[in-house]
């Protein structure tokens, strides 16, 4: 076979590694040379950038996941005159509506990525997510549309675009990473998620200050009508439209990224395409114009020297049909969706916790003490423990290990929500703050960081996005099942005039049981830490035992047998 031509390719944030060995004849060779070469590689600046390029999208996911709650309370005073809050269907509906389009995009984007290459589909969930972030900044009602209706249209397609965001960063983050810090260049894109729930804090509390004036014109969100709900309306959507500018940001980078090479090499099998698909990239084609003969040439070189298994449905289903994987795909999918049951369940606590540090909105004598009290008090609250929690994650999860700190985190939650739950209304207010900081601090120092890195690690490369996808689509059923099955059994035995909540206590009852519960599927995941993908998949494994098949005695080296020069 003929040279392969070098290609221009990559940006600053991900290097075209195939370049590097274009001058290399023997597909295997060229195959171990270019991975080892990324998991040896020394930490540098090159990841810093590719954790930023990845990490702006979650921070994107988060803004616009965490706005739902101040838009809902404002949707309530502009729509909603005299009453001030919109009803609670529809307040759940807004809420819920994301997380099912979250779902779609997470099994959707995670088995495209593997159909069709990890970078065709990087940039796509984005634009979906700065299409409906603009189409609900421009929302409005008429005679015949309802606003609520529109706004949950809208946020159910940006859901779909944020459920593609969790595979494919993810997968690409992993790809790309050295073995040695590869958990906290994935832990760091994930905690950008804390860092868009505070960006969503502040905006809010700009956006209050900045019209103070005209929110001091009403007593009470019920009476706010005139400038005031016009004011109210010009916050909201500058609210919602706000998220889409770090998307555009980030979205030239997400376009121009070559092919992550376990892909090319163990997927697509293209080595010649992948290198002018990216230069077309950069020149803003939608594809690249590979010679077809080199093209050819490579392919035929590839499918008959280069010892990978090839992804079929036949070999999806025969492979998740032993045991040993189909147990890793269900602990970390349930893992996952356990945590989620508790994880956005905790957040009905919100209104005690806002009452215990003196932010509550109970006492608000004008829509702008209201506001400023909601947004300012939400910022306090992610400032005490989710934030500091992602970031503990970072520093740890590559010495201490992914297994530990969610075992860990799981067992301190349990007992977290079991002390809330049968001593809920024994405890003080303080006290519920205290456990509320630190059940925030042990989800994001736990399991919610976790779960997200482990599924991006142990599955072939050849199925790695679609196990992503499964994994964290479980997750989003879990959040569904926890807001709207679970979280409204809180007010059963409720009478007028009495407690409101009377079974919360059972339903943080119900919280702790499924932390113990993640106990358990914990230990079906193994350690991955300073582990090579290919150790974790098995995917070398398959490529010694056709070498032993086919009477091989020396020839390439395995992958797997330079292992521990490269963890060094």
């Amino acid at each position: 076979m003929a040279a392969v031509q070098k290609t221009a390719g990559g940006n600053s944030a991900y290097t075209n590694f195939h370049n590097q060995f274009a001058h290399v004849q023997d597909p295997n060779e060229r195959r171990r040379l270019a991975l080892a070469e990324i998991d040896k590689a020394p930490f540098g600046w090159y990841h810093v950038r590719a954790v930023v390029v990845a990490g702006i999208g979650f921070f994107t996911d988060a803004y616009d996941i965490f706005t739902a709650s101040l838009l809902t309370v404002m949707l309530g005073i502009v729509y909603y005159p005299g009453v001030g809050v919109m009803p609670t269907s529809s307040d759940t509906a807004i809420k819920l509506a994301t997380s099912a389009g979250t779902v779609v995009g997470q099994l959707v984007f995670g088995s495209l990525a593997d159909i069709v290459g990890r970078k065709r589909m990087y940039g796509l969930e984005l634009i979906i997510i700065i299409f409906a972030t603009f189409g609900q900044a421009l929302s409005s009602s008429s005679p015949s549309i309802n606003i609520i209706g529109l706004i949950i249209f809208w946020r159910v397609l940006m859901g779909v675009g944020i459920g593609g965001d969790y595979p494919l960063s993810s997968i690409i983050t992993s790809e790309f990473a050295t073995t040695k810090w590869r958990g906290a260049m994935m832990g760091a894109v994930f905690a950008m998620q804390g860092l868009g729930q505070l960006c969503a804090a502040l905006v809010m509390l700009f956006l209050t200050l900045g019209f103070k004036e005209s929110l001091e014109t009403s007593t009470k969100p019920a009476n706010c009508t005139g400038v005031c709900a016009l004011a109210v309306d010009k916050m909201w959507r500058t609210l919602i439209g706000f998220g889409a500018i770090p998307g555009c940001i980030a979205l030239y980078f997400r376009l121009t990224i070559p092919e992550t090479p376990r892909y090319t090499f163990d997927v697509a099998l293209d080595v010649e395409k992948a290198g002018v698909d990216v230069e077309a990239y950069m020149k803003g084609k939608p594809e690249g114009e590979p010679d077809e003969i080199a093209r050819i040439a490579a392919q035929r070189e590839a499918s008959e020297k280069l010892k990978v298994q090839k992804a079929s449905w036949s070999d999806f289903f025969r492979h998740y049909g032993k045991l040993k994987n189909a147990k890793l795909l269900v602990g970390t999918a349930l893992s996952w969706c356990f945590l989620d049951i508790a994880f956005y369940g905790l957040s009905l606590n919100n209104a005690t916790i806002l009452s215990a540090i003196g932010y509550s909105t109970a006492g608000a004598t004008t829509t702008y003490q209201f506001l400023y009290n909601t947004a300012l008090g939400n910022m306090i609250i992610v400032l005490a423990g989710a934030v500091p929690g992602y970031w503990v994650t970072v520093a740890t999860v590559d010495t201490v290990g992914r297994k530990p700190i969610q075992f860990g985190g799981f067992a301190i939650l349990t007992i977290l929500f079991a002390v809330m739950g049968f001593a809920y209304f024994k405890l003080s207010s303080n006290a519920l703050l205290a456990i509320y900081v630190l059940a925030q601090f042990f989800f994001n120092f736990g399991p919610n960081a976790t779960t997200f890195i482990v599924p991006g690690e142990v599955f072939p490369t050849r199925y790695r996005s679609t196990s992503h996808g499964i994994s964290a689509a479980a997750g989003k059923i879990g959040s569904i099942i926890g807001q709207g099955a679970i979280a409204p059994l809180r007010t059963r035995g409720a009478v007028p005039g009495g407690n409101a909540n009377p079974w919360l206590n059972h339903v943080l009852e119900i919280y702790a049981l499924f932390m113990l519960l993640g106990i358990g599927t914990t230990t079906l995941i193994p350690e991955t830490k300073r582990k090579t993908l290919e150790e974790l998949s098995g995917e070398d494994d398959y490529t010694m035992a056709q070498e032993r098949s086919s009477g091989e005695s020396g020839g390439v080296p395995s992958y797997q047998s330079l292992a521990p020069l490269q963890r060094c």
